[in-house]
C-alpha cells in the first residue's frame, strides 16, 4: 500500500511528460521523509518501517547533542554524491532555523529504496533553542535545490505551539518498493517544463533571459547553446571595448583650454566603463563571457576609481579573455596587470620596501583562502577540531619578496613595451622588472601544503642586474606554480563561481563535482571552459522545479536591474533603437555601482552568512532595511519612468519597452494572461494563487482606458516581490 502523503501526489502529478526527446531532461525526485502511520511525527526507529499501525508508546524525546536516525526515500543519489549532497534543517516553534549535520547515511538492507540517515543534534552554528521553547520541531532534508516534506520531532517535550505545514500528510514506508520516482515536474507538460529550466539557466548564465535567447535554447539544447556561447571568439568581445587612449595623469595635459567638454569625461571619469558595460549585458551576444567575467571582477578585484579608466579597461581583457581559459594563466596576467599592481600596490613593493597587500589578497582572496579545505570546501580541522591556517605572516613576507621591483612598462624597446606613450603611464601593457636593484635577491621560502614541491626560492646577492631580472622573473613562476599547486585552489575557486552564478549556498557534493573537473584539467587551456561547463550543467543546478527556500541567489542590485530590464525588453528613449548604457546609478543607489567596489572584498564577502542562520548568502551582506526600500525604489523607477535623451551622456536615453504586454492587456481585461505571461518569464511558474490573486486585483483597479498603467502596476509588483528578487 502507498503512503498516503505519496499517494497524493501521485494522483496530483498524473499528467504525462511530454517533451521532446532530443531535449536532456535534468529531473531529480523529490526527497520523502518516513513518518510513523497515522502521524506526521518522524519515523525514528526501522521497526516501524513495515507496520501500518500507530505507535502506542509515546513519543521519543531527543535532546540536544543526542544521534537521531529518520528514514528517507524517493532518492536516487549518485555513487559520488552520498551524504554530503543533503542537509538536514529544522524550524521551531518561535520560527528559528537550524542546521544540523549528518553523521551517516545508508541503505537499508532489504529495502534498498530507503536510506537512513544519522544526524547530531547540534546546530551547525551552535544556535540552539533554550529549554523554555522545547517541543515538536519541524525536520526537512534537501537534495539537489529540493526540500521535502516536514515531519515532527520533539525536543525537550513533545508537542507545542507548532503545526504542520498545510496539505501536509503521513508518509509511513511502503512494504515493497514505489512504482515510481516521483519528480515535483512530473505534472508539467514538457514544454512548460524545459520553458523553465531554460529561463533557469539563462539566469544564471546570462544578464538574464530574452525571448530571442530562449528560442535558441531550444533550437540548440542546453549542452548546444553554453558550448556555443563557449566557443565565441573573445575577438569579437573585444571589439565592443571603448576605444580610450593611454593619457597622462595631469588632467592639463590631456585637456589643456579649449578641449571638448567630454575630453575629462572620457578620460578621467568613470564613465565608459559602466555605460560599455551595460550595453554589452542588455545587448551582447557573448552573455555567458561577459557573466562569468563579471563574476572574476569580483573575485580579482580592482576599482575603476583607483587609476585612470583607461587602465581598467585592459585589466577587463584579462578577465574576459581568460573567462573560459585557464586559471593559472589569469594568476599570472592579473599579478603583472598595472591596474591591480596601482590598487593593491605591488608596483610600489622594492626591495629596500617591501609591500605586502598583493601578496597576502592574491593568497586570501584570489587562489586559496585562509583555511585549508577539503575537496568539498568544507574546512579541514585538526585534532583540536581548530580549522588549519593555509599561511601565516612570514609567508606573506617571503612572497611579498618575490614580488618586489615589477613596475609599469616603460622601456624605449617597442618589443618589451609596444603601448608606452610618453608623457602617459603604461597600464595597457603587462608590468616588467625594469631594473633588477629593486628586486629583493635574499631566498624566499613559499607555502607548505601537503606534496608541495619546490618550495624556496634561492638567493641572488651576487647576479648582475641582467641576472637579476632573469631571477626576478623566474622566481615569479615559481610563487604562482607554489600558489596554484595548492589544494586549495580548486575547491575554493570552484565554490566562488558557483556562488556567483547559481547558487550561494551550494552543497558539498556540487563543490566538488566541480573542483574535480577543475583539478582534471589544471594544465588545459580551456580549463575555465570546462569549469564553467560543470557548474551550468550540474545536477544541483538543473530542474525545472526547486522547492527549496534555501536554493539560489538573491540577485545583486546589478543583476536585479539587468534581469528585470531584459525581461521585459530595454531600448532607447524612443523605442526605436538600444539603450546607451547610462543607467549605473540604478544599482549604484543600492550599494553596487559597477567596477567600483568599496574594498578589495568587493561588495560582499562571500562567506557572509544570513544572521541567526547556518545560511551562505553574501548578496543579503548588501541587504539592509534601507537597501530593501531602495531596491523597490529601483524597480519603480525603472518601471514608471524613462531616460530621456541628455547629450553628451545620453544619447539615446533608456526605455523599458512594454510594447508586447500593451497587446496581452489590451486583448484581455481580466489581465489574466499579462499575470500569466509574468508568472512563466519571470517567476518559473511558481507565483502563488494569493499573489496571482492580489496582483489580478491591483490590475483592475486601474481603468481599462489606461493599458500602460495597468502593465506597470503588474510589471512592479512582480519585479519588486521577493520571489523575483531571488534568482532561484
Amino acid at each position: 500500500m502507498l503512503p498516503l502523503f505519496v499517494a497524493a501526489v501521485i494522483i496530483f502529478l498524473s499528467a504525462v511528460p511530454n517533451f521532446s526527446q532530443t531535449f536532456e531532461s535534468f529531473e531529480s525526485p523529490v526527497p520523502v521523509i518516513a513518518s510513523e502511520a497515522g502521524s506526521t511525527r518522524a519515523l525514528a526507529t526501522l521497526s516501524f518501517a513495515a507496520n501500518s499501525r500507530s505507535r502506542s508508546s509515546a513519543p521519543r524525546i531527543y535532546n540536544r547533542g543526542e544521534l537521531l536516525t529518520f528514514y528517507v526515500t524517493n532518492i536516487a543519489p549518485t555513487e559520488q554524491e552520498g551524504a554530503k549532497a543533503f542537509r538536514v534543517y529544522a524550524e521551531d516553534s518561535q520560527k528559528r532555523s537550524y542546521k544540523f549535520p549528518i553523521v551517516s547515511m545508508r541503505i537499508v538492507p532489504g529495502m534498498d529504496w530507503v536510506y537512513a540517515v544519522t544526524i547530531k543534534l547540534e546546530d551547525e552554528v551552535g544556535y540552539w533553542p533554550p529549554p523554555t521553547i522545547a517541543g515538536d520541531m519541524l525536520l526537512t532534508v534537501t537534495w539537489r535545490g529540493l526540500q521535502s516534506n516536514r515531519v515532527r520531532v520533539a525536543y525537550g517535550a513533545a508537542g507545542g505551539s507548532i503545526t504542520d505545514d498545510a496539505g501536509s500528510y503521513p508518509t509511513p514506508l511502503s512494504r515493497t518498493r514505489p512504482l515510481q520516482n516521483l519528480s515535483p515536474a512530473s505534472a508539467l507538460p514538457g514544454d512548460v517544463r524545459w520553458d523553465r529550466d531554460v529561463n533557469r539557466l539563462l539566469e544564471q548564465s546570462t544578464f538574464g533571459p530574452t525571448a530571442t535567447l530562449s528560442d535558441r535554447v531550444r533550437t540548440l539544447g542546453m549542452r548546444g547553446w553554453i558550448n556555443e556561447q563557449l566557443k565565441k571568439p573573445y575577438s569579437a568581445y573585444e571589439a565592443t571595448y571603448p576605444n580610450l587612449p593611454l593619457v597622462s595623469f595631469d588632467q592639463a595635459v590631456t585637456c589643456p583650454p579649449g578641449s571638448p567638454a567630454t575630453c575629462i569625461r572620457d578620460n578621467y571619469w568613470h564613465y565608459w566603463i559602466p555605460r560599455w558595460f551595460y550595453s554589452q549585458a542588455f545587448y551582447g551576444d557573448q552573455q555567458l563571457r561577459h557573466r562569468v567575467a563579471w563574476s572574476l571582477s569580483q573575485i580579482w578585484v580592482v576599482s575603476a576609481y583607483q587609476g585612470l579608466p583607461y587602465a581598467f579597461m585592459y585589466y577587463h581583457r584579462i578577465l574576459a579573455r581568460n573567462a573560459f581559459g585557464n586559471y593559472r594563466q589569469i594568476m599570472k596576467e592579473m599579478t603583472l596587470n598595472p591596474a591591480m599592481g596601482n590598487y593593491l600596490d605591488m608596483m610600489r613593493s622594492t626591495r629596500y620596501s617591501v609591500n605586502e597587500n598583493y601578496a597576502r589578497e592574491l593568497m586570501q582572496l584570489f587562489t586559496i583562502g585562509l583555511f585549508m579545505l577539503n575537496q568539498d570546501g568544507t574546512y579541514k580541522l585538526d585534532a583540536q577540531g581548530n580549522r588549519i591556517p593555509t599561511y601565516d605572516q612570514p609567508t606573506v613576507e617571503e612572497v611579498a619578496k618575490v614580488l618586489t621591483g615589477f613596475n609599469t612598462c616603460e622601456a624605449a624597446s617597442t618589443t618589451l613595451c609596444p603601448s608606452r606613450t610618453v608623457g602617459a603611464p603604461n597600464y595597457k601593457d603587462p608590468m616588467i622588472m625594469q631594473f633588477g636593484y629593486n628586486h629583493s635577491p635574499a631566498s624566499k621560502t613559499l607555502l607548505d601544503y601537503p606534496g608541495v614541491t619546490n618550495r624556496v626560492v634561492p638567493s641572488c646577492f651576487n647576479c648582475n642586474d641582467a641576472a637579476t631580472i632573469n631571477y626576478a622573473n623566474a622566481s615569479l613562476e615559481q610563487v604562482l606554480d607554489n600558489i596554484y599547486n595548492h589544494p586549495n585552489v580548486a575547491p575554493f575557486v570552484s565554490k566562488l563561481l558557483i556562488q556567483h552564478l547559481v547558487t550561494s549556498n551550494p552543497s558539498p557534493a556540487y563543490v566538488e563535482r566541480v573542483a574535480n573537473v577543475f583539478d582534471a584539467n589544471r594544465t588545459s587551456p580551456s580549463q575555465m571552459r570546462e569549469v564553467v561547463k560543470a557548474i551550468l550543467l550540474d545536477v544541483e543546478a538543473r530542474g525545472s522545479v526547486k522547492t527549496d527556500v534555501r536554493f539560489g541567489k538573491l540577485r545583486e542590485p546589478v543583476q536585479l536591474l539587468t534581469n528585470y530590464a531584459r525581461h521585459l525588453g530595454v531600448s532607447s528613449a524612443d523605442l526605436q533603437g538600444q539603450s546607451d548604457g547610462y543607467v549605473w546609478w540604478y544599482a549604484g543607489n543600492v550599494g553596487q555601482e559597477a567596477f567600483a567596489p568599496p574594498t578589495v572584498f568587493s561588495y560582499y564577502q562571500p562567506d557572509y552568512n544570513i544572521p541567526g542562520r547556518s545560511l551562505l548568502g553574501p548578496e543579503f551582506g548588501l541587504f539592509t532595511t534601507g537597501s530593501a526600500v531602495a531596491r523597490t525604489n529601483m524597480i519603480q523607477e525603472m518601471t514608471d519612468y524613462q531616460i530621456n535623451v541628455n547629450l553628451p551622456d545620453a544619447p539615446n536615453g533608456t526605455r523599458l519597452n512594454f510594447a508586447p504586454l500593451l497587446t496581452l492587456v489590451q486583448n484581455d481585461t481580466s489581465g489574466a494572461s499579462l499575470v500569466n505571461w509574468l508568472d512563466k518569464w519571470m517567476l518559473h511558474g511558481t507565483m502563488t494563487q494569493g499573489m496571482r490573486s492580489k496582483i489580478l486585483t491591483a490590475i483592475t483597479d486601474v481603468p481599462t482606458n489606461d493599458p500602460l498603467r495597468r502593465v506597470q502596476t503588474a510589471t512592479y509588483l512582480v519585479g519588486s516581490s521577493i520571489q523575483f528578487q531571488v534568482q532561484r
